[in-house]
């Protein structure tokens, strides 16, 4: 949907510094306004990234957030920060399970869904769009970017818009409104752990 936000990790003495980048790209979710959030970025290794990512799940799953590489080629990898029932829940909704179950999706489980996802980056000829679904926005806005290839909508902000327009620019303007507050604390000190808000 849209475009997948990019950004570097940077490496210091071994050690992968990434808090800034979650809370550039995935405060809404952090702070439990959002399902999920997805960004793409390059990483030295894969076993830097891993190390990091199983330390952040360490610190934030007791919070039902969690982060899952959705794909990985060569240095970039696609990464989903999203809270676990929540997720489960808004996937298991029969509207949302009935349209994921054309891609072949199971949504009794969303361990079952993300591998699914992984599979469908893997071996899709084009970007799995509805991921949309996954990242919470409304089923109307993702079946329209679908059906429209991406044109002819509303408006755009963290999606296209072909539904409630009202609605998703009120969204809007809370996540952005929620990124400048969690990038101004976390300059002023504050942790990933302080900043992510408990199920």
């Amino acid at each position: 949907m849209q475009h997948i936000r990019r950004t570097y990790f940077k490496t210091y003495g071994g050690l992968i510094v990434m808090e800034h980048f979650l809370i550039e790209h995935c405060s809404p979710t952090l702070a439990g306004l959002k399902t999920a959030n997805l960004f793409s970025c390059t990483v030295g290794s894969a076993s830097e990234l891993n190390s990091y990512l199983y330390k952040v799940n360490h610190d934030l799953n007791n919070k039902d957030v969690f982060l899952e590489v959705l794909q990985h080629n060569n240095k970039r990898a696609v990464i989903l920060v999203y809270r676990k029932n929540r997720l489960q829940k808004e996937l298991h909704g029969k509207s949302v399970s009935d349209f994921l179950a054309s891609y072949g999706y199971n949504c009794n489980s969303v361990t079952y869904c993300i591998e699914r996802l992984k599979q469908r980056f893997e071996y899709s000829d084009s970007f799995p769009h509805e991921i949309g679904v996954f990242l919470g926005y409304p089923l109307e806005d993702v079946v329209g970017f679908i059906e429209n290839g991406g044109k002819n909508s509303k408006s755009s902000g963290f999606w296209k818009v072909y539904s409630d327009e009202y609605s998703a620019s009120k969204l809007f303007e809370q996540y952005n409104k929620c990124r400048k507050v969690y990038m101004k604390l976390f300059a002023g000190g504050r942790s990933i752990m302080q900043l992510t808000v408990a199920a």
